[in-house]
């Protein structure tokens, strides 16, 4: 069962949070960081990719990035930016977007669980990402990122959830996004209690965002175990910071494709090809993009056209993995017809979040003739956590989650 505990955290001193409030680290290039950074110096984005305080003649991955991060940080705090509560506790962090809203439960949750699977992945990692987060974590002996996790919905949570947001927040504010973000802290000892003991008796929790600061996070605290043997398992690097929403409040958005050519076909070749796994109609709404309206369908954008696509039943399948709408269209279309083997690695595909939206994928196609875009309707919530409870691997960018958390709203310091 889910071992998931309060702890002290570093966040913003009242009236800096919507300052250093960012995005996290992995949405920018190193380019758009710099010029993010520029625009507002006091984003916890310039810890968090402390690179953008250097010219470019230092890497990124140089160790005098790590310890700017570090030396930055203990600034930061010794400057009164950030305050730390005098005891453990749970906080709600509620986000809005487009009317919607989803409130998650910050905690600390233990890299037992993830190693003994109570806390399920559904990607792999790479490992030169994963040393990035390594090195930033250790260095800084701090946590940053939140790692996005989801559980199933129901029972107590719920209702202390509920009633704790009836309290003021402590943080209320819109960002440049338009996301609105609230922040509550959760101080009372039966609430406390309560909550601790809820997710105790939850036998799974998934990652559903945030993979590679989640592997790097359970390293860090593998690493410090190795050089403390006389180690307890309470002391703060066995746990990382976390984000728990219930899965009923989320929403994954389409993760659409993009290939660039047609593997040497024309367009009537193409189509006949296509025809034989899927049914194809010629989408008449003029001007709208084909936004697919259940699972099994697909849009496609191709010679200025949209097309609607419907895998056959004879593609179809129950399997977990091969059912997935991503796994379709890869098997079927990507790499049989398109010679898309490895979508990871082939430079030919591209992968445009749906936030982007579906006229991304006509400019696309404008941009480079002869390419053809997929729309993807979304992968759920319920497909993600079929896929982890079979201990099974989801294909790349088979989810998009909006909106994103963000980074420095809460800190989980080592020790």
């Amino acid at each position: 069962m889910a071992d998931v505990r309060p702890f002290r955290a570093f966040r913003p001193a009242p009236g800096r949070e919507k300052e250093i409030a960012a995005l996290p680290y992995d949405v920018y290039n190193r380019q758009e960081a710099c010029e993010e950074v520029k625009k507002n110096p006091g984003s916890f984005l310039a810890i968090d990719r402390a690179e953008t305080q250097f010219g470019p003649e230092v890497d990124t991955y140089a160790p005098e990035v790590y310890q700017k991060a570090k030396s930055m940080l203990r600034s930061w705090i010794s400057e009164g930016r950030f305050v730390q509560e005098d005891k453990p506790c749970y906080y709600l962090y509620e986000q809005v977007m487009d009317g919607r809203s989803q409130t998650g439960i910050v905690a600390c949750a233990s890299i037992d669980d993830y190693q003994n699977n109570i806390i399920k992945k559904h990607e792999n990692t790479r490992a030169d990402k994963e040393q990035d987060r390594i090195n930033h974590v250790d260095v800084c002996n701090m946590q940053t990122g939140p790692i996005f996790l989801a559980y199933r919905a129901g029972g107590k949570l719920r209702e202390i959830i509920a009633e704790e947001k009836k309290k003021a927040p402590v943080y209320d504010f819109v960002s440049e996004d338009g996301i609105t973000h609230r922040v509550w802290v959760i101080d009372g000892a039966q609430a406390i209690s309560d909550i601790q003991a809820s997710f105790s008796k939850i036998p799974a929790i998934y990652i559903a965002d945030g993979h590679h600061r989640c592997a790097s996070a359970v390293k860090v605290g593998q690493k410090r175990r190795a050089e403390n043997p006389d180690f307890t398992g309470i002391e703060e690097y066995n746990y990382f910071l976390s984000v728990l929403f219930p899965d009923e409040e989320l929403k994954i958005l389409d993760y659409n494709r993009f290939v660039k050519d047609l593997n040497g076909l024309s367009e009537k070749a193409f189509l006949d090809k296509i025809a034989e796994n899927f049914e194809i109609s010629e989408y008449s709404e003029a001007g709208k993009p084909f936004a697919p309206q259940e699972k099994g369908t697909f849009g496609m954008y191709l010679g200025g056209k949209w097309y609607g696509l419907k895998a056959k039943p004879e593609i179809c399948s129950a399997d977990p993995v091969e059912g997935l709408d991503v796994s379709i269209l890869q098997n079927h279309l990507l790499s049989n017809i398109l010679g898309i083997g490895d979508p990871k690695t082939d430079k030919r595909i591209d992968f445009i979040g749906g936030i982007r939206g579906l006229k991304e994928l006509e400019r696309r196609c404008a941009e480079i003739p002869g390419s053809v875009a997929f729309s993807m309707y979304p992968t759920s919530i319920g497909e993600l956590f079929a896929v982890a409870d079979a201990g099974r691997l989801m294909p790349p960018k088979s989810t998009w989650f909006e909106p994103k958390l963000r980074s420095g709203l809460f800190l989980h310091d080592l020790g």
